[in-house]
């Protein structure tokens, strides 16, 4: 007798049930406590209320972006984002308190075009965009009696006192050494514990998820201790320290991965060291005596190189070069003027403006009755649009579940609880709760929901569950509509955007290895071919993407002009730089793959260009420690290669998925 098959969801249905896990972050529940509910009470005891309400709502949405990481990361995540906040704030508040109905929709939807345009750069730039637009659609939509640059301050007192409370209080369990950096401390020993995992599953079908993980968590390291600084270079031992041990782990990386794409299985003992080096690193201590591997091959000869410069760094190395470049400024335009920045501007500024005309029709035909406040409706949309944040189908059901469920509870509490007091405490708890409900987006939107409700009450709105409810669905309704319009251009544009800078981050690290064989690069028009050459010169022309994320080939080159050390650092730079770029596509593809099927088959085609690359990367990778060993490709590497560009080139002009830029063979 056969089994029944198995029930298969859909992507888009699958994504709107899946939840993140790991354990409670009590740090930030705590911190969330302190914030908006200690700030309502003060501004309530203080007779501006109305302030107060701001400053909450200004440090909800910072809790929202209260995530795990370094001190020093996070005063770019939420303080740019807050500054955003503020500026929306005043202009909301001067626009909704001066304008026509008609003007404040079309200056509105300006400022949707200009924040979605923005958001494409990154996550730091898609918050600020964010907090932008709610900013704005509460500026104008609320009205408070407090002027606008009350508000933009009480907005920028309330984020600012939850960055204090992160950069003061110390982490619970995370007391060694100076607890000023233990964020960056754990995300360097994520490192070294990931490249043991890599290690481990060495052989195995793991070994490409660890590899993965090992990338994600070089990531974060590299974004931990990167955050802003008032000095150019590291100003404390703890944190030169730090830097140094992240550098170490770079020679470890490499080798980890040029053993994981030989495929053979290394023995237990190879993962030791990384693993007594993470620990190091934790506990702020001296290494001690590191377990040698064999040396029967060029991936263990690495990798047992990287572990004794790993302890001699870990001792006396300075270490502050972070192998990190700057976007330019021109880069940065290019990605928000770009496809991917103008897809997602549109799709933001006509979902934003769309529900502001609509909020506003409904508030001038009195469909709010007593309620002045119109500001939920144009909020709603834009926690909905955003595509970065998830797939819209997902988002817009978890959405109205979220709504529904924190409206009724709401409503049940705002039946029994003494005001204010009462739903100041609501306001306390639901703080704390946003740390842990921002594992799925339901949770979160149930939460905020409770809290923003309880924010207006206190301001002095009557009781709006119902009303809340109503304009939600709306939302949904004017996002799904809205969203699945055809528009001017490419669809999947956020998805070529990537596919293209990591073609061209890909590109630019495959030249600086070739540099050091005799396989070169010769770019002519839209071909590359490899071939064998006499000279060691690398000789190429520029290689621009439409994102211009990436370094121009002439200018990867160039740096690979250097040799020794400084050529293995420009080249640890350009590794990371392909693999964060090709994290960052996969991330997309992910995303655009978990869409309704209108708009998830746009990208179709883009996972197996991503898979390519990554191939790609790899075997970049290992032809490099190759070359650092022998110092000429063997037959393997070479074969590999001509293979993996042979396959991009004929993928690079798929059927309803062009991607310019990425290097294939002729």
């Amino acid at each position: 007798m056969s089994r029944p098959a198995a029930l298969t969801l859909p992507p888009w249905l699958a994504h709107a049930l899946r939840a993140q896990r790991g354990p409670v972050p009590w740090n930030a529940v705590l911190r969330g406590a302190l914030s908006a509910g200690p700030l309502l009470l003060v501004a309530v005891l203080a007779g501006r209320t109305s302030l107060g309400v701001v400053a909450a709502v200004a440090a909800m949405l910072a809790g929202i972006n209260d995530r795990p990481g370094s001190r020093r990361a996070f005063v770019r995540r939420l303080g740019v984002p807050a500054l955003a906040g503020a500026a929306g704030m005043f202009l909301g508040t001067y626009v909704g308190g001066h304008a026509g109905a008609v003007v404040l929709t079309l200056l509105l939807t300006l400022v949707g075009l200009v924040a979605g345009s923005v958001s494409a750069v990154g996550p730091v730039a898609s918050g600020a965009g964010t907090q932008l637009l709610v900013a704005s659609a509460i500026g104008a939509g609320m009205p408070l009696p407090a002027p606008g640059w009350q508000r933009a301050l009480a907005f920028l007192v309330g984020a600012g006192w939850l960055l204090g409370l992160r950069l003061v209080l110390p982490t619970p369990g995370a007391l060694a050494g100076d607890f000023r950096f233990d964020g960056e401390r754990n995300a360097v020993a994520a490192v070294y514990d990931a490249v043991a995992d890599l290690l481990d599953a060495a052989g195995t079908p793991r070994a490409t998820n660890r590899r993965a993980a090992l990338t994600a968590a070089l990531d974060h390291a590299q974004d931990a201790l990167a955050g802003p600084r008032l000095r150019r270079y590291a100003s404390s031992a703890a944190e030169r320290r730090l830097h140094a041990q992240y550098a170490a782990a770079l020679p470890l990386a490499e080798a980890a991965t040029a053993l994981a794409w030989a495929g053979d299985g290394v023995s237990g003992r190879a993962s030791e060291g990384p693993r007594r080096l993470a620990a190091a690193v934790r506990d702020s201590r001296h290494t001690g005596p590191l377990p040698a591997p064999s040396r029967s091959a060029p991936g263990l000869r690495a990798l047992d190189d990287a572990l004794l410069h790993a302890a001699e760094a870990f001792d006396r190395a300075p270490g502050t070069d972070l192998h990190t470049r700057r976007r330019t400024t021109r880069a940065l335009l290019r990605t928000v003027c770009g496809a991917g920045g103008r897809e997602y501007g549109l799709r933001v500024a006509l979902c934003f403006g769309v529900s502001v005309g609509v909020a506003q029709a409904l508030h001038q035909g009195r469909w709010y009755g007593q309620h002045e406040h119109w500001y939920w409706l144009p909020a709603t949309a834009v926690f909905l649009v955003k595509p970065d944040l998830g797939p819209l189908a997902s988002r817009v059901l978890c959405r109205a579940a979220g709504t529904v469920l924190g409206a009724l509870v709401f409503a049940g509490f705002a039946a029994v609880l003494p005001r204010p007091e009462g739903l100041i405490a609501l306001v306390a708890v639901s703080g704390a709760l946003i740390p842990v409900a921002t594992r799925h987006f339901a949770a979160q939107t149930a939460v905020v929901t409770v809290l923003v409700l309880s924010l207006v009450m206190v301001a002095g709105e009557p009781q709006a569950s119902a009303g809340r409810i109503g304009e939600t669905l709306l939302a949904c309704a004017i996002v799904l509509i809205v969203g699945h319009l055809p528009i001017l251009g490419q669809r999947a544009g956020g998805v070529r955007t990537r596919l293209a800078a990591a073609g061209s981050a890909a590109q630019a690290y495959l030249a600086h290895v070739l540099r050091e064989s005799d396989v070169h690069i010769v770019r002519e028009s839209e071909t590359h071919a490899v071939r064998e050459s006499e000279g060691p010169a690398l000789r190429a022309t520029s290689a621009t993407t439409t994102s211009g994320a990436s370094t121009s080939f002439t200018s990867a080159v160039a740096t690979s002009a250097d040799t020794g050390s400084d050529s293995r650092a420009a080249r640890w730079t350009l590794r990371r730089e392909a693999y964060r770029a090709l994290a960052e596509a996969r991330t997309a593809i992910t995303l655009a793959a978990a869409e309704l099927p209108a708009l998830a088959r746009h990208s179709e085609g883009a996972e197996e260009i991503a898979a390519t690359l990554e191939r790609l990367v790899d075997t970049t990778t290992a032809c490099a420690v190759h070359l650092d060993d022998t110092g000429r490709l063997s037959p393997r590497h070479t074969e590999r290669l001509t293979e993996l560009l042979d396959e991009l080139a004929r993928e690079r002009d798929r059927e309803g998925l062009r991607i310019p830029g990425l290097p294939v063979a002729g």
